[in-house]
């Protein structure tokens, strides 16, 4: 789509949505035959949804291209399926006593795809980088916010030095926003931020083919031996190649599948779950994302969401059962608070606490000066409807978030009058939109392993997707407080006042669903998996194809 245009979705009435709403499994289907034993060779086919924005892992922003990163590219530190960080590239670290350096010894032999050694001064270029002023303004001024100097100590020691203790320098490490890119693309690359062939990493597969819209073509990295502790497996992949193909509409994905054009897909919508399920030759498996929940942020900087009556209307306009039945067929778990149900952080008094009340929709826009309505049926006050903008950057829709938009449009203007105008854009014309404040809802959900990344960039004064725009002293309080506290229950009890805080008290959001990725695959695929604690994707490291 031209970056200059913008596609208003048609409103679409709830009804003919709620008519074909019926129950369907979501579980894993059983297989009618084994893939048998891991073996090596040969090569295989997976469809995504997402074409990434970038293939650069200091870029990362979209959790559908999660799988395709950890191909290529892999961090000092990951997650087991218990929650706890474990070392990859990394042998181990040490915290200091006041929490104020982090010292991390690295592996021995590892080496990038380009013969490069990662060492010491090699994780030190790279954290220089993600600081380096426009390169990765995000993640500079939250995840390494509190990074006060990197230190080489030798050529297998790198320190962190810290302004403030910061628990969340693991999660960083173990993120593949923190995962290591060779020095020498560091240097040369032609472009950087966009990544490419000539962007390399230590994973054991080597991008060798970029075909923009169509497809990602990755061969084996034959000298590969240091996989994580969470793989099924050592050495080089199984898989000699593998070819992601671009496919957006989900139908055509599950054609690909079923007519064995390929052999994975990934996002599979309720609507198609049938043709998987009812397949014998064909398997389903589906997982919770960690982080942060689907939700809809409501910009307070402006009118009418500066009004606190107004969110809380609006929240209470959306019978948030109904309409996730109506696009998702029971498939979705619904979510009551800014943070993914998944997470330890979860605070699960949220549950139940606004229930698409309209009567108290309608009285709340009452006494906010809404009270009266136009010849459509739309609130309005002082001339003016009661108009809210929805911009939807067309790369991160994901699971059916536009239809999803418009069931809750048709509730909003049914249950309240709330006129919500949804626009499906470009990235260039989404950030250009938000630049100039010209939303009142923004859509969002994160698969950070720790959710408190998430709620840095989403809540905090500073945060880099902040676009509530809020700005409370008690919020960033509370966030900095759960970065700086390594006890388990005490960064649980600070995240569960965050979230009364935010979700129950200001309002500040519609949680709406939690994310959760569905893998079909041939029978004769093996090793298909989900990365721990993540819940998305595994990379294709450990997969096979049987005979």
């Amino acid at each position: 789509m031209p970056a200059d245009r913008l596609r208003t979705l048609a409103t679409l009435a709830l009804a003919p949505l709620l008519a074909v709403a019926t129950g369907c499994s979501t579980g894993t289907t059983p297989a009618a035959e084994a893939a048998g034993q891991p073996r090596s060779g040969g090569t295989l086919i997976w469809a995504v949804e997402t074409e990434p924005i970038t293939l650069n892992p200091h870029q990362y922003a979209q959790a559908k291209a999660r799988l395709l990163v950890w191909n290529t590219f892999e961090s000092l530190l990951t997650y087991d399926k218990q929650g706890k960080v474990v070392p990859w590239l990394a042998t181990g670290w040490q915290v200091a006593p006041d929490g104020m350096s982090y010292t991390l010894t690295l592996r021995d032999g590892v080496t990038f795809s380009d013969g490069t050694p990662l060492d010491a001064g090699a994780v030190k270029a790279n954290i220089d980088k993600l600081r380096e002023p426009g390169y990765a303004p995000g993640v500079a001024a939250v995840q390494l916010r509190n990074v006060r100097a990197v230190e080489v100590v030798d050529p297998r020691t790198v320190r962190l030095t810290l302004t403030a203790p910061d628990v969340l320098i693991l999660d960083f490490l173990a993120s593949p926003q923190g995962a290591q890119i060779s020095p020498k693309s560091l240097r040369e690359a032609k472009n950087l931020k966009a990544g490419g062939v000539d962007v390399v990493g230590t994973g054991p597969f080597i991008l060798d083919r970029y075909v923009a819209g169509q497809e990602l073509h990755y061969r084996r990295n034959p000298g590969y031996d240091w996989a994580p502790p969470t793989a099924t497996h050592t050495g080089p992949a199984y898989l000699d190649e593998i070819t992601y193909r671009f496919l957006k509409e989900s139908a055509v994905r599950v054609g690909a599948l079923t007519s064995s054009q390929v052999q994975v897909i990934e996002g599979v919508p309720a609507t198609d779950l049938p043709l998987v399920t009812g397949n014998r030759t064909l398997r389903l498996s589906r997982e919770l994302n960690s982080g942060s929940a689907y939700a809809y942020y409501f910009n307070t900087s402006h009118p009418p969401f500066d009004d606190l009556r107004v969110r809380q209307a609006f929240r209470e306009a959306v019978d948030v059962d109904t309409v996730l039945r109506s696009v998702y067929r029971d498939t979705a778990t619904r979510a009551w608070s800014v943070v993914s149900p998944s997470s330890p952080l979860y605070d699960k008094r949220l549950e139940g606490g606004y229930s698409g009340d309209t009567a108290k929709a309608n009285i709340l826009l009452d006494q906010a000066g809404w009270a009266t309505r136009d010849a459509d049926g739309f609130r309005v006050k002082e001339g003016r409807r009661l108009t809210v903008r929805l911009v939807q950057s067309a790369p991160f829709v994901r699971d059916r978030r536009d239809v999803l938009a418009q069931a809750v449009q048709a509730a909003v203007k049914q249950g309240a009058g709330i006129d919500l105008k949804v626009s499906l854009v470009d990235q260039g014309t989404a950030t250009e939109v938000f630049q100039r404040n010209e939303y009142e809802v923004f859509d969002n959900s994160r698969a950070d392993t720790d959710a408190g990344a998430a709620l840095n960039l989403l809540l905090h004064s500073k945060g880099g997707i902040n676009r509530t725009q809020i700005n409370d002293p008690r919020i960033d309080k509370l966030l900095e407080a759960g970065q700086a506290v390594a006890d388990p229950a005490k960064r649980a009890g600070i995240y569960a006042d965050l979230q009364q805080q935010v979700v129950a008290e200001q309002a500040l959001l519609l949680p709406l669903y939690a994310p959760a990725d569905q893998i079909a695959a041939s029978t004769g695929v093996g090793g298909v998996r989900f990365e721990p604690t993540a819940g998305v994707p595994a990379s294709a490291y450990d997969l096979w194809i049987g005979k």
